[in-house]
């Protein structure tokens, strides 16, 4: 294009997807060497996507060892660590980064700011779509717990709707996140936080966003007070207990958060809501029709929950070609 010199191909996927146009948008810069920091959050704002990621080629030997250096920007801000930035990512690599797809790899490491992160790939299924992949995150952190009645009101609901036996927790396996069961599914979908408020309490808080749960449960229906009081999830089809989650952030919503359904995981498992190394799956996104399928599944030794593993498939749905001066 006239007066402008340098291209970028980038590559759009969907991540924790079952069909496309589905699951969590990603756009996949193949070469963001050239890129400045401000261009890079800049192009990410452009994008308007959750996240947009810059992939930074090193020699194979530093690949090799450490894994492929990859970034992460949201459309404010750069982030240590994301889960549907780190499956599409790795899917992409894996898919067209030429040394990986020569040998055929079931592993794909990305060099991100919280350190190494593995993905390893399911054997690619006759008919399809995409790839199914597994990351394992970091061991968690559990933070502290916070008062029901603020996060009640920065999340637009009442103290009731919150479960009375497990207090909102920050927990983080490099991103942290508050987990908030609620009772139902009825205040899963009443929630609507008041941004601006959330923020600085989040911030006073170390953490960075809310990631709000609730069990999946087809009958038993709503009291008339909203609640529903059972916090026993029901089974998908695969037999796997279910959990709706909804993460707000920004100004709008996510479809998928994986790096958060690693926190939530975890946080299950500590608190005896889900078995150790049981797969658990967490439905996300109906609210704003990018429906998402999450797997996970944590290991527990004592007091110690580690091996949390964060799974779903990956879609190509687009490639493009960005221009700049």
């Amino acid at each position: 294009m006239k007066g402008m010199s340098r291209v970028l191909d980038y590559s759009m996927l969907d991540v924790f997807a079952e069909r496309p146009l589905e699951g969590n948008a990603l756009a996949v810069f193949h070469d963001g060497g050239s890129l400045s920091d401000q261009q890079m959050q800049d192009i990410a704002r452009e994008m308007r996507l959750s996240e947009t990621t810059f992939i930074l080629p090193d020699d194979p030997e530093t690949e090799a060892r450490d894994g492929v250096r990859v970034r992460i920007f949201t459309t404010e801000e750069e982030l240590p660590f994301a889960g549907h930035p780190t499956l599409g990512t790795a899917a992409w690599l894996r898919l067209h980064h030429p040394r990986l797809r020569l040998v055929g790899t079931e592993t794909v490491t990305l060099r991100l700011r919280v350190g190494p992160v593995p993905v390893r790939f399911a054997p690619e299924e006759d008919g399809a779509l995409g790839l199914h992949a597994t990351m394992l995150q970091n061991d968690p952190v559990f933070g502290a717990t916070h008062d029901r009645a603020e996060v009640a009101n920065l999340i637009g609901l009442s103290a009731e709707d919150l479960s009375s036996g497990f207090a909102p927790q920050t927990v983080s396996t490099g991103m942290p996140f508050c987990i908030v069961l609620l009772r139902s599914l009825g205040a899963l979908q009443r929630m609507q936080l008041a941004h601006r408020q959330a923020e600085a309490w989040l911030a006073g808080r170390e953490t960075h966003f809310f990631y709000c749960i609730a069990p999946v449960e087809a009958a038993a229906p709503e009291t008339a007070a909203g609640v529903r009081p059972n916090l026993t999830p029901g089974k998908s089809s695969d037999g796997h207990p279910r959990w709706r989650a909804r993460m707000q952030f920004y100004s709008g919503e996510d479809p998928a958060t994986g790096s958060a359904a690693g926190c939530c995981i975890a946080w299950l498992v500590k608190h005896g809501l889900a078995r150790p190394e049981q797969t658990v799956e967490i439905e996300q996104g109906a609210e704003i029709r990018r429906p998402s399928r999450i797997v996970v599944r944590a290991a527990k030794q004592g007091d110690r929950v580690h091996s949390v593993e964060v799974s779903g498939r990956t879609i190509p749905v687009a490639e493009g070609r960005l221009f700049l001066p």
